[in-house]
Formats: structure tokens, sequence, C-alpha cells
């Protein structure tokens, strides 16, 4: 050590490099992204092109327009808390492993343990999810423009669809970091100017004979499409069960944004750049994602055609455009989900690279591997086939009072919403618990924390627990007509990934798990922390 007590080399690394090694490591990943490129890639993930049309049935089902109308701004002030409060953390902990690391670090190895694998199982499902819908778009832009290609509609040719997408946003991935910061730029221009021209038409370009909703359809009429306490919409049961299920809509949508943290080793001016991509990411997708959503209450024509038809968009579209307009509506939504997909793939082997570097998981060495340009190859293949496996009970055909649901496809969008928001919930927490000897970054909340940390834990737990809830009479087991392809599979997935998370970690995790680990000598990180 030098008389300056410089760790070598420390006059040559940039401030990234300089607070990467006070984290405990070197830089192996190639840091070639804006500020902007790292809240573009949140706010593809986040994408309000895919959630607000894929996801647009929970919403209607579980409260109709007003729960939309209503529940969206509502829930988007709690999310864009949440935000806020993984902002500061980021500030702090620039590092891939995000909620990960931040758990670690602030309540040891366990509470990193069980982070890490909620966010991954999260992350995973939301590959999944957003996966899926894709196909199942671009498979319906199709048939606006072919009569034959609707006749011979199947859900073995949109999973088809389903693993081409996936093969594809893995390619992309595999191939170059830089190519995914110019897409993730491409995309935040395309989800803006694709958003306005969605609005545009359902405002000014409806068909013939068709008129708007009026301010009273869209703010205070209501749709229980459940079953559920015999279909009132009114009532404790409507409200405290089944209004609360249509703010996974909003959830769902806004989510995927801890992206910013698991991409800030990548990140120029990490410490400011990725904390402003969370909260930035929240507060644009929030506001557009509103406007979106008003625009297709108000083009609805038949509300009763909606729900009998199981609150699809492609109803909405069916009812309010001629068939070439929808499918340039659709077309638009299907290649913003593209965009989505492959970010989120970005952020999810991300994680298992930073997770698989700790030694977390097993097949750590190949998943903590890079390839030629620097990108966890093994660790995008894992996330795709994972997600794949993950959504094969899309096969599995499903109606409801003679309406077609897609119970798979919302079961995997739960799991993605409790998984993610878990693992956001737990480092938030901790940092509430450390109180003012957290050591804050360059962007933080001030003695705001004490206030918003706990707000966020709490609308965590709650929609968590939602979450988790039947969303259909058949899908209760005692109720006349149950089947297992009814029911939301959450309550299954997520119990049983804690439980055999619990059990590994007591019969062998524990024993050989200290949580992050260093790539740099400690001694030069002490030096470095100094």
């Amino acid at each position: 050590m030098p008389e300056s007590h410089e760790p070598v080399g420390y006059a040559d690394l940039s401030d990234d490099e300089k607070t990467l090694a006070k984290l405990g490591y070197s830089q192996e990943l190639h840091r070639s992204w804006s500020g902007f490129s790292n809240f573009a890639i949140s706010f593809s993930i986040i994408s309000i092109l895919a959630g607000c049309f894929t996801s647009f049935a929970l919403g209607w089902n579980n409260g109709g327009p007003a729960a939309i109308a209503w529940g969206w701004p509502i829930l988007t002030v709690f999310i864009l808390i949440i935000g806020l409060c993984m902002s500061e953390l980021v500030s702090a902990y620039p590092t891939s492993g995000g909620i990960y690391w931040w758990a670690s670090k602030l309540g040891g190895p366990a509470a990193g343990f069980y982070t890490g694998w909620l966010n991954l199982i999260g992350l995973v499902a939301i590959v999944a999810s957003v996966a899926y819908g894709c196909a199942t778009f671009f498979d319906a832009t199709v048939g606006y423009f072919s009569s034959s290609w609707v006749n011979s509609y199947s859900l073995t040719r949109v999973f088809i669809e389903f693993v081409v997408i996936l093969v594809l946003a893995a390619v992309v991935n595999i191939f170059s970091s830089h190519l995914l910061a110019i897409l993730n730029n491409i995309s935040v221009w395309w989800h803006v100017v694709g958003a306005a021209v969605i609005v545009l038409i359902l405002w000014f370009f409806l068909k013939d004979g068709t008129s708007h909703a009026s301010i009273g359809d869209v703010f205070g009429s209501t749709v229980n499409n459940t079953g559920l306490f015999k279909g009132h919409t009114s009532g404790a049961g409507f409200l405290l069960y089944v209004l609360p299920l249509s703010g996974i809509l909003t959830q769902y949508t806004i989510t995927g944004y801890d992206a910013s943290a698991h991409l800030s080793e990548e990140t120029q001016a990490a410490s400011t750049g990725a904390a402003k991509g969370i909260w930035q990411s929240i507060f644009y997708s929030g506001v557009g994602g509103w406007i979106l959503l008003l625009s297709f209450l108000f083009a609805v024509q038949d509300k009763n055609g909606v729900t009998a038809g199981g609150g699809s968009v492609f109803l909405i579209f069916g009812q309010a455009l001629t068939a070439h307009v929808a499918g340039l509506v659709v077309a638009i939504s299907a290649i913003g989900q593209f965009f989505c997909t492959v970010a989120c793939m970005t952020s999810t082997s991300r994680m298992f690279f930073a997770f698989s570097r700790d030694g977390a998981m097993p097949g750590a060495k190949h998943f903590s591997k890079l390839n030629v340009n620097r990108v966890p190859a093994n660790a995008v293949i894992a996330s795709a086939v994972i997600a794949l496996v993950l959504t094969l009970p899309a096969l599995i055909k499903v109606d409801i009072a003679g309406a077609p649901v897609p119970i798979a496809f919302f079961a995997v969008v739960s799991i993605g919403v409790i998984g993610l928001y878990l693992a956001f919930a737990i480092p938030i927490y901790l940092r509430w618990r450390l109180g003012s000897a957290f050591q804050v970054g360059s962007w933080n909340n001030g003695a705001k924390y004490r206030w918003m940390n706990p707000i966020a834990v709490v609308e965590i737990v709650i929609m968590s627990i939602v979450g988790l809830l039947p969303t259909s009479t058949v899908g209760i087991w005692w109720n006349d007509g149950f089947a297992w392809k009814y029911v939301n599979y959450a309550i299954i997935v997520v119990p049983a990934a804690l439980v055999l998370l619990t059990i590994y970690w007591f019969v062998s995790v524990r024993h050989w798990f200290t949580g992050p680990k260093h790539t740099i000598d400690p001694d030069v990180v002490a030096a470095f922390a100094d």
C-alpha cells in the first residue's frame, strides 16, 4: 500500500468503479449504459403497452370501469412511495444484486437468501407472463387481417409463438449488452409515441355509428364478473374481496422497476442514475397508463358485452374500431410487449448472475459465467427455460360461464407480483428499522423514510395477500363446479416455494452461505471504504 493509503490503481478508477469496489466487487460487466438507458429499461419493463392491455380483464372483472378509473391513480401513488424507498437503497448500494444485496447488507444472510429467491421467482414469472401476453397479441394482430387465421386458432399455436418469442428475446440478450441499451432507448420512444397514437385513435377515429361513454359510466359503473357474492357490486364482500382483486392490474403493470438496480453495475453515475431510473419510470408510466386506460373505458360501447366476453380489451376494440384499425392498435401493443420481454429477460439474467456470483443457488459457477460479450449467457438461457415451464398450464383451455378466461396467465401474473413485491418489502423494512444509522447515498429521502417505508411495507403485504385469493367461484374447492384448471395456482406455488426454501435453508444453506462474496481482497475493500 502506498504512503497515501490508497489502493494500487485507485487514481485510475472511475467514481463508479470506486463505489463498486467499496461494496466488494471489481468491474466485470460492461459499464456502457447512460442514466437514460437505465430509466429506459425499467420504463420498458413496466410497459403500459403490455400490462394495461394484457391484464385489463383483471380490473374489469373485479370491479369494472370505476375500479380501473379510480384504482389506477390511487395504487400508483402507493407504488411510487415503494419506488422512492428503493431509489434511496440503490443510491447507497448500486450493485447488480440489487434487492438481494441490500437485504443481505441490512439484515444478514437469511434475509438476503429469502429476498434473492423471491426476487428471482418474481422476475422469472414476469418474463413468462409478458412473453405469453406478447404471443397472444401477436396472434390477435394476424387475426385482424386474416379470417382463416382466426378460424384455426388454438392454444397450442399461441404457445408455440410464446416459445419463439422467448428464443428471440434470449438471442438478443446474449448478443450484446450495448445492443440492449440501444433497444431499450428505442423502446421508450415506441411506448411514448405508440401509446399516444392509440389514445388518439380511441378518441378521434371510432368507427361510424359509435360514441364515447359518459363520465358517469366510466367513473361510476361497476362489474362483478367473478361469480363471487352472487355477482353483487355492493356490500362488504364486493368492497373487501372482489374490488381489491382489481388492484392486481396496477400492481402487475407497474412492477419490474428493480431492473434499474440490477443494471446499476452497467450504468454510468449509477448512484444517481439508477435511483432516478426507478422513481421516474414509475411516475411517467403511472401518468401514461391512466390516460391509456381511460381511453379504453371511454371507448366501450356495450358494457354487458365486454363483461360477457371476459373483460378483454379485444372486445372493446371490436366494438369501437374497424378491424384493420383495431389490428394496428394491437400490433403497436404487441411490439411494445416484445421490447418489454427483452428487457425483463435482461433484468432476470442479471439477478441470476449476481445471486450466482455469491454462490447462493445451485449451478452458481455456470450462471455467473460471462461470455465474450461480457453477458451472462447461461443465466439468460435459464431464465427463458424456467419461464417456459412455468407457463405450461396455459395450454389448458378454461371457460367460465361461456367466456374464455386465461386463469393460468393471471396466476403467473400473481406469482410475479407477489414474488417481486415481497422481495422489495424486506430491504425497505430493514432500512426503516436501521433508522438514522443507515448510510445514505447521494440520492435519499431524508427524514421522510420514517413514514414512507412503513406505508410501502403495509401496501405490499395487503396486495400480496390479494394476489393469492381465488378469482372465481369455480376456483374454490368446496363450491359446485370446482376444477383444478380454475384455480389461481399462485396459492400453491408461492407457499410451496417458501416451504422448500425454508427446508433448503435449515438443512443446507445456513451452514455455508454467508451473504454476498467479495470479488476483490477484503483488505482492499476496507481501503476503498476508508
